[in-house]
């Protein structure tokens, strides 16, 4: 089978590349011309562990190509994905101006019958809208079907999500549409994935609740955080009996700065437009919007008051930039909310990230970027560990403690053991601990 991908973002490449890699031949589409010299040379734009290989792997193949000319890429495919951004509005509604392009192309580009796949995260009504837009837009009359596909890939993990998922959701209105489909997921069988074939609407719908509902966990327990703080209890031990709940589960019970990223924060924004759009009510996920928002305030505010609200001209060294681990993804990242914040106080910032310093120096150009978190330590009057990389997480505190002129350790991650970092002489302050 061929394939086309319009989009070679985060969740088309990663898409294209791991079809390629179980056998199909994949032809990746973009239209910036430099991003596609650069992948035909497997040279990947963003930072996901073990996609390089596959993607080198599957070029020297040929199963992968990457190409600017969507004509050739429609006409030479059976399903053709669609996988191009849909930012938010300013309102938090999903900016679908990219799909309603990419659908008028495929209209005009399209000879025989298809399977138009939308990949990208899209509300509820888009597939319809598609359908219009391409019946709209034919020079003649050809048979196609629309199909949703929502992908569950997390930043990071995004290649072993495609190769091993929890499920596979497809939303489709005709058998042959389905048929296709799990012929194309047919190696997902053999590991007996479970597949949820309904409609579209309602396979459009499972992606925003999935992070929807994913989004007011980590609010959830952001808000004990707060509560165990004020009457002196131990969040991840809550957190814990919790998990151990079969109701509950332990996935996403940590406590922490808050969600950032390109899904849970963008998705929870459109979920509650959409359903504003139709008068109904979505109280819960705009409490774990504004939740998440207080609790980056707070945590930033323990910085400036641990300084007794003076903290201009002091040295903060921050350690992670990206919004998680494994990734260098740093849309709507805590640490940029924590950066902006004290620059506007007027400290003077260290910082240090593995992956995402260069993404960070476009907004933030004027900060100290370092090679490593003895080089942030060094001189500075606090060290906040904003992200958990595993780079941080058997620190040499000792040597942290003598390279610092102050002693004000903010782990935002709950990484440390407190009591082991204030026996080596830091205040230290935590999230939902003692």
């Amino acid at each position: 089978m061929h394939i086309a991908i319009i989009g070679t973002g985060y969740v088309g490449l990663v898409t294209g590349a791991c079809f390629a890699e179980f056998g199909v031949f994949v032809t990746c589409v973009d239209k910036d011309q430099e991003k596609i010299k650069k992948l035909k040379k497997g040279i990947i734009p963003f930072f996901e562990p073990g996609l390089e290989d596959i993607v080198k792997r599957n070029l020297k193949e040929n199963r992968l190509k990457f190409t600017t000319r969507i004509d050739e890429a429609i006409n030479e495919s059976l399903v053709v994905f669609i996988a191009v951004g849909t930012p938010p509005r300013g309102d938090g509604s999903a900016n679908l101006e990219y799909v309603e392009e990419v659908a008028k192309e495929i209209a005009k580009n399209m000879k025989s019958y298809k399977v138009i796949v939308t990949k990208s995260t899209v509300p509820v009504g888009t597939g319809l809208m598609i359908k219009e837009i391409i019946k709209k837009n034919l020079e003649k009359p050809v048979e196609f079907d629309i199909v949703s596909n929502p992908e569950f890939l997390r930043e990071g993990s995004a290649v072993e999500d495609f190769m091993r998922p929890n499920r596979v959701v497809i939303g489709a209105e005709s058998e042959q549409a389905i048929a296709i489909m799990k012929d194309l997921y047919r190696p997902l069988y053999l590991i007996e994935t479970p597949f949820v074939i309904t409609d579209i609407a309602t396979s459009e719908l499972i992606k925003y609740a999935t992070n929807s509902f994913l989004a007011t966990k980590i609010s959830f327990i952001n808000e004990i955080s707060a509560l165990c703080e004020a009457v002196g209890a131990n969040v991840n031990t809550v957190a814990k009996a919790m998990g151990l709940d079969g109701r509950i589960g332990p996935k996403f019970l940590h406590a922490g700065i808050g969600f950032g990223g390109s899904c849970l924060p963008k998705d929870t924004m459109a979920l509650v437009k959409v359903a504003e759009e139709k008068g109904v009510e979505l109280s819960i996920v705009k409490a774990a919007i504004e939740a998440n928002q207080r609790q980056r305030e707070r945590l930033t505010a323990k910085i400036i008051n641990a300084f007794d609200n003076n903290i201009q001209g002091k040295t903060v060294g921050i350690l992670g930039l990206s919004f998680k681990p494994n990734t260098d993804d740093i849309r709507e990242s805590p640490a940029l909310y924590i950066i902006h914040t004290l620059l506007n106080k007027k400290a003077l910032l260290k910082v240090y990230d593995p992956a995402a310093m260069e993404n960070t120096k476009n907004i933030f150009p004027d900060i100290i970027y370092c090679s490593d978190p003895y080089s942030v330590a060094k001189n500075s009057d606090a060290l906040v560990i904003v992200t958990e990389w595993n780079q941080f997480r058997n620190l040499d505190i000792e040597k942290i403690k003598n390279l610092m002129k102050g002693n004000l350790f903010f782990d935002f991650r709950n990484i440390y053991d407190p009591q082991k970092i204030r026996q080596l002489g830091f205040k230290y302050f935590c999230v939902g601990r003692y």
